[in-house]
């Protein structure tokens, strides 16, 4: 019953962290039905972004609980989703606002190119700043005094703080989108762009800067995502994006893509299933090895049975 427990807790700890990133996905193709593959590498430039912040500050270690809680954290914070929210915007505005009226295979190749790019970019940039580790591996992220490496022990179950940090993190950051999303005029400028935009312009409602916010705020959430990766695997590195981006696409797709609150429900299951899967699948099938493919299996399986996911697509899908 501890293992259950405990493989239950990696299980929603990893897939809250699918979650956040899934939520960008699923929010943009809400308002213009695009899917941003290019998404993974914002994740990835937001986990960098409060790499580079540890550094600016003069890479602090053995600090006290109050410095490290108070200020360190949420400047690394805070430094991601400046960093990945300036990404996204510019994706959208010099990227993808160019071929909105283009057939739809234009967008998702700008995507894969643009993915590409943003992980080049990453290398060479950090690769150029002497002593920095070899760009091609892993680079250790920041280990933060009475944070990293500490846990909870509840009864039988480890309770990792970057599992508790990732799991409030994804509770909070729902509710303050739900909050947004329905209770503020910007938000309800998404929902009516997101269900007729050629309307919504003649009344009134810049179009433009609805979608720019839709790409901010998913940009947030995965820049939340970045920083929990490396407290959950303590390094981070240039490609990282590519499969938690391709994991948080399953997640997504199998909550309902579209669908927010599908999103956030994906991304726990897909989580729950790869924890589950490596301990209870005997075998060389249940080693870690298999469980991408698990995952995908998943996701094939959700498509064949029910295409538009575990809790349907709230959006209509435009001519």
């Amino acid at each position: 019953m501890d293992l259950f427990a405990q493989q239950l807790v990696n299980g929603l700890s990893l897939g809250a962290l699918y979650a956040l990133i899934a939520v960008g996905y699923t929010v943009v193709y809400g308002i213009v039905q695009l899917i941003n593959f290019a998404h993974g590498e914002v994740f990835m430039v937001g986990a960098f972004g409060s790499y580079t912040v540890w550094i600016l500050m003069g890479s602090p270690s053995h600090l006290s609980p109050g410095f490290a809680f108070g200020v360190l954290m949420p400047a690394m914070l805070v430094g991601g989703v400046m960093a990945a929210v300036g990404t996204a915007l510019l994706m959208e505005r010099f990227a993808y606002r160019p071929l909105r009226g283009a057939p739809r295979l234009a967008p998702l190749i700008s995507a894969i190119g643009l993915s590409i790019a943003l992980q080049e970019a990453v290398r060479l940039f950090y690769g150029r700043i002497p002593g920095f580790p070899d760009s091609r591996r892993a680079v250790p992220f920041p280990v933060i005094d009475g944070f990293t490496g500490r846990s909870w022990q509840i009864g039988g179950v480890t309770v990792q703080y970057s599992t508790a940090f990732t799991l409030i993190a994804l509770v909070f950051c729902t509710a303050l989108l739900w909050w947004f999303v329905n209770r503020t005029r910007m938000g309800r400028a998404m929902q009516a762009t997101s269900q007729d935009p050629d309307t919504s312009r003649l009344m009134g409602i810049n179009v433009d800067r609805a979608i720019a916010t839709a790409f901010a705020v998913g940009a947030a959430l995965a820049a939340v995502a970045g920083m929990a990766h490396g407290l959950r695997y303590n390094n981070i590195d240039f490609q990282m994006g590519f499969m938690a981006g391709m994991k948080a696409f399953t997640a997504a797709v199998l909550g309902g893509i579209g669908n927010i609150n599908g999103a956030v429900v994906g991304g726990l299951v897909l989580g729950v299933v790869e924890a589950m899967a490596t301990t209870y699948i005997p075998g060389q099938f249940g080693s870690s090895a298999w469980k991408d493919v698990w995952a995908f299996a998943l996701l094939i399986l959700v498509l064949v049975f029910r295409p538009q996911g575990l809790l349907g697509a709230k959006v209509v899908d435009r001519a």
